[in-house]
């Protein structure tokens, strides 16, 4: 894209001002031609103000075209434009100090067609220069718009490749973590996960197992606990610490059948 705004800059900046320098020279020659015929037929004196502004900004043009040169053959078309415009300066000086002649008038004539024929010359050398590299532009626009095409697929593609990976792996985390607690709900408490990585799944895991083996030692020790009090008077303080791990494993086991059915409900 930058090589593309590269050459449309060199379209503008080179021929396209080319072809403008030369229109405002043809149209300044014609101008000056047009008020010294005037004169000559009505028999007054060339406006000599008028003229020179003209000749001004004829020059005007003509040096910046100097520093325009861009096309093959372009140099040696501006050396001789330059050439013929300085006698073409001589001529319409001369006219303007003296009355005119019909011989002046000629002479000025012909040396004004050869220079409106070399400014045609140069605004369609750099007009072909448009086109040519007009159609250059169009056929980078079209490779540049190929190739972010398929960068577009490729891009598309990984994203693709990605999203799936990253469902599947998602997925089957999220399987193995209702898997277990449906085991822990159903008093399988040696149930262990084990996951890979440092991501939030292990740091559940690890919670999980803890949970699990506090639970796995609570139950083994209500167990040993009945066992022993079974025969003999148990005290106030020990029977209330029995039913307060009964309430504990009674609690932990409601909070993972909630948990469950939140993950059958998604």
């Amino acid at each position: 894209m930058n090589k593309l705004s590269n050459k449309t800059s060199a379209i503008l900046k080179e021929n396209y001002l080319s072809v403008v320098y030369a229109r405002e020279m043809s149209e300044g020659i014609k101008n000056i031609n047009r008020d010294i015929t005037s004169s000559f037929l009505t028999g007054r004196h060339a406006d000599s103000v008028r003229i020179s502004k003209e000749l001004k900004l004829i020059s005007t043009s003509l040096h910046a075209e100097k520093n325009n040169i861009t096309e093959a053959g372009e140099e040696k078309l501006v050396a001789n434009i330059d050439a013929d415009y300085s006698e073409y300066i001589d001529s319409v000086s001369a006219i303007i100090k003296a009355p005119i002649s019909a011989a002046d008038l000629v002479y000025l004539q012909n040396k004004s067609d050869v220079l409106s024929n070399q400014f045609l010359l140069l605004s369609q050398m750099n007009g072909s220069a448009i086109e040519a590299k007009t159609d250059d532009a169009k056929a980078s626009a079209k490779r540049a718009l190929t190739q972010m095409t398929i960068l577009a697929t490729v891009c598309f593609l990984i994203g693709l490749s990605f999203t799936f990976s990253f469902a599947s792996y998602f997925s089957q985390r999220f399987f193995q973590l209702y898997k277990g607690i449906k085991e822990i709900v159903s008093s399988n408490f040696d149930q262990r996960l084990f996951f890979e990585g440092k991501d939030e799944f292990y740091e559940i895991s690890l919670v999980f197992n803890e949970m699990a083996e506090k639970l796995k030692k609570n139950k083994q020790k209500t167990s040993v606990t009945l066992y022993e009090e079974i025969g003999k008077d148990a005290s106030s303080n020990d029977i209330e610490e029995l039913k307060s791990i009964l309430l504990r494993v009674r609690s932990l086991e409601e909070q993972a059948a909630t948990l469950i059915s939140r993950f059958e409900k998604k």
